[in-house]
């Protein structure tokens, strides 16, 4: 899937990943390739996909047609 991870003047981390974890509000939540599409509420936590990691302070996620973009204040 493609993932972008955007703070509100640039983008962070563009690229694709076969699994993502994200911290979401009720608990960690895994995210694979052809997830069905949702819209979520993130916490303060990690980001991680594919030996990449990055924390931050909250955010949103949203995934349809297999892209998954990250609005994320770090």
């Amino acid at each position: 899937m493609k993932v972008s991870i955007l703070e509100p003047k640039k983008v962070v981390w563009e690229g694709q990943a076969k699994k993502v974890r994200l911290p979401a509000e009720d608990g960690e939540v895994c995210v694979l390739d052809f997830h069905r599409p949702f819209l979520m509420r993130l916490r303060k936590g990690v980001i991680r996909s594919d030996g990449q990691r990055m924390a931050i302070k909250d955010g949103i996620a949203f995934l349809r047609s297999n892209n998954l973009t990250l609005f994320v204040e770090v």
